[in-house]
């Protein structure tokens, strides 16, 4: 079974044009935050969908793991899923937590971020010029806003409410507690604090996040990793997002906070990155592989038309120029095939090769580690980059032929091989069409009669 012959594979999205403007990414009609879709795109299927990938609902090679492989190593991009997979687990676990800790982080509201957003940020404001003169020599004098020590009491944030008058001033990031967190030695607590102090002050925030909040800690974390501009895996956030989303981290750890964040790195998925793994995906041979098998159709189309021509210059009758037609269809079918990735050898058996960082995986710590990877997905470790990693040296060694005939797997996923039957079926349809051009341009032409 294949799909329409009218069948294309997603087209390549560029960096460029997955960009949206501020407004479509933020607003849905009503003018409110929401979560980025992508609707239909062509070439994709239902059954390799954004969704059905993410919830576990694909075989290999369409998995999440093979996504974020492909971000990984192909479009050195893995932090958006690595936050997305973040968020949506956070969710869950801030949703489990009881009533009481629930409480002490209420939720950011859409108008909320929507107004830090659209709107230049009001603790950034100076004090107007007449006003500063009045208060000069006073107390409440405001000559460095942003980097004096003192406080406009007009612009004070934490003058919003009598609640958050009679509050008392937060400890800041450093004064964390190291039980908070575990899993990492104090050094590193200190470190991603004093990150995390930076990121605020130099969006122009001064004062401090409540600690008594369920997650503050991984909060912190997570700030210094993806939304500080000078992150390990920072996300492509615009000032004024960065801003807004720091600014909702100061008040509280509930995950509306993080909202436009989340929206940013789902669409640059959906509508980017998804589409090209798909594409990526169809390709079932390495790059060696597709340029041995180009070379290999332009060969027997070269071949082809070279046995027209002799036959045509020779005395046999003008049904032997249809012989050639074999070997033009095989040749232009397999060129039509390479053209958008594919070998026809391998798709006769549905096999694919094996990825180079799947070709150099141990066996037998596949068992062992299997439990790490699932959970490196949600919270993956802060290593360097890929190209530190063993197998890129190992590869890069292998010798050409080596890589033509690299180690073959079968295709599970069903909505592949599907796929792929289709652009087999169409070059073989399209080789037939131009080799029986080909062969009549030779059949009408007068016989030659040279030996």
């Amino acid at each position: 079974m294949v799909y329409s012959l009218g069948y294309r594979r997603p087209s390549r999205v560029s960096d460029g044009s997955s960009l949206t403007s501020s407004n479509e990414k933020r607003f849905s009609g009503e003018g409110s935050y929401h979560s980025g879709t992508s609707g239909s795109i062509k070439g994709i299927p239902e059954a390799l969908s954004f969704d059905r990938i993410i919830a576990g609902g694909t075989c290999p090679p369409c998995t999440t793991r093979d996504f974020m492989n492909y971000l990984k190593y192909i479009e050195h991009s893995a932090e958006n899923l690595q936050f997305y997979l973040w968020y949506r687990s956070y969710v869950e676990r801030f949703e489990k937590l009881p009533a009481s800790e629930k409480a002490l982080s209420p939720e950011w509201s859409a108008a909320q971020m929507d107004n830090e957003i659209t709107q230049p940020a009001r603790r950034n404001k100076k004090t107007p010029a007449a006003i500063a003169t009045v208060l000069e020599g006073t107390e409440f004098a405001d000559t460095a806003p942003l980097a004096s020590e003192k406080r406009d009491p007009f612009n004070d944030p934490r003058s919003e409410s009598p609640e958050t008058l009679r509050a008392p001033a937060s400890p800041t990031f450093s004064d964390f507690p190291s039980s908070l967190n575990t899993e990492r030695p104090l050094s590193c607590q200190s470190d991603f604090n004093r990150k995390a102090d930076e990121a605020l002050t130099d969006a122009g925030m001064r004062w401090k996040p409540f600690t008594a909040q369920p997650f503050r800690e991984e909060l912190t974390r997570i700030i210094t990793i993806y939304i500080a501009v000078d992150g390990s895996r920072q996300l492509n956030l615009s000032g004024r997002e960065r801003s807004a989303v720091l600014h909702a981290l100061q008040h509280t750890t509930h995950p509306s906070a993080l909202r436009a964040a989340f929206t940013s790195a789902e669409i640059s998925l959906r509508r980017q990155a998804h589409p090209n793994f798909i594409r990526w995906t169809i390709c079932n041979g390495n790059r060696p592989r597709v340029i041995f098998a180009r070379g290999l159709g332009i060969s027997l189309i070269v071949l082809g038309i070279l046995a027209d021509i002799l036959i045509t210059l020779s005395s046999v009758g003008r049904a032997w120029r249809v012989l050639p037609m074999v070997g033009l269809m095989l040749g232009i079918s397999t060129l039509i095939a390479a053209w958008k990735g594919m070998c026809v050898v391998l798709h006769g058996m549905h096999h694919r090769h094996l990825r180079p960082w799947e070709l150099f995986a141990d066996p037998e710590d596949a068992a062992s580690t299997k439990r790490s990877s699932e959970d490196s997905l949600i919270s993956p470790p802060d290593t360097g980059s890929y190209e530190d990693e063993p197998w890129v040296a190992k590869y890069e060694k292998r010798n050409i032929i080596r890589k033509v005939f690299d180690r073959e797997v079968w295709i599970q996923e069903p909505a592949l091989r599907q796929i792929q039957d289709t652009i087999f079926v169409q070059s073989l349809l399209g080789a037939f069409l131009v080799s029986c051009v080909v062969v009549g341009v030779f059949c009408a032409v007068p016989r030659g009669g040279f030996f």
